[in-house]
């Protein structure tokens, strides 16, 4: 899922020369979108994905950072909303839900009520399972309060499991990276060996205000 790339051959003469100058360029063929906030006319704003839905909680900003950092196989794909409590209301069986037909990584994007973004790349879509699964493209990212992304550190594979009443990222023999109730009101985020973060929210335990969960296509 990799920007196709194409070359140009580009001649021209110098002053003075009577033998041409030859120069190749390669073009990338992405996707583009226009700003969220601003101006079609922006260099910075033609690189930001398409988001074929609109986000409660997603802005410039977000999707600057967040599109230099998704795996190159998701990059200049469309972004489409699969789950949003907004939409579809505070329901970790929902979520499982609208993700059953979904083959694809997911992003999850959280805004807790401090105002505060974060949330988990996921290489597999949210489901209930009796292991672990997902792979060593899974990360955990926070704006809270400025931009890190903590990634897979080789601990262990303890990237995702899902239950009917929480679900689970990153751990290993102490708290989850991130976890969420079954009415995905109420969250908490610790340090952990898979991904050696720090806590992604201002505090420890912190109350969902807006969650989404986004796919590419």
């Amino acid at each position: 899922m990799r920007p196709m790339q194409e070359s140009i051959k580009i001649m021209y003469f110098a002053n003075g020369s009577e033998e041409p100058f030859v120069e190749i360029v390669t073009v990338k063929q992405q996707k583009r979108r226009p700003s969220v906030c601003s101006s079609a006319d922006s260099e910075s704003e033609d690189l930001l994905p398409v988001l074929v839905d609109h986000s409660q909680i997603l802005k410039e900003h977000h999707l600057e950072q967040l599109m230099n950092h998704i795996p190159a196989r998701t990059q200049g794909y469309p972004w489409k909303l699969v789950y949003s409590t907004a939409e579809h209301g505070t329901s970790l069986r929902t979520l499982y839900r609208q993700m059953a037909e979904i083959d694809r990584p997911v992003l999850m994007v959280i805004k807790d009520s401090d105002n505060q973004v974060f949330g988990a790349f996921s290489s597999d879509p949210f489901k209930v399972s009796s292991y672990c699964y997902g792979t060593g493209e899974t990360f955990l990212y926070s704006f809270s309060p400025e931009f890190q992304i903590f990634r897979w550190s080789g601990e262990n594979s303890y990237f995702v499991r899902g239950f009917l009443d929480s679900l689970q990222m990153g751990g290993g023999g102490g708290p989850f990276g991130l976890w969420l109730d079954a009415d995905l009101y109420r969250g908490s985020s610790y340090s952990c060996d898979t991904f050696c973060n720090r806590p992604l929210s201002l505090h420890h335990d912190f109350t969902i205000q807006d969650l989404e969960v986004w796919t590419f296509i």
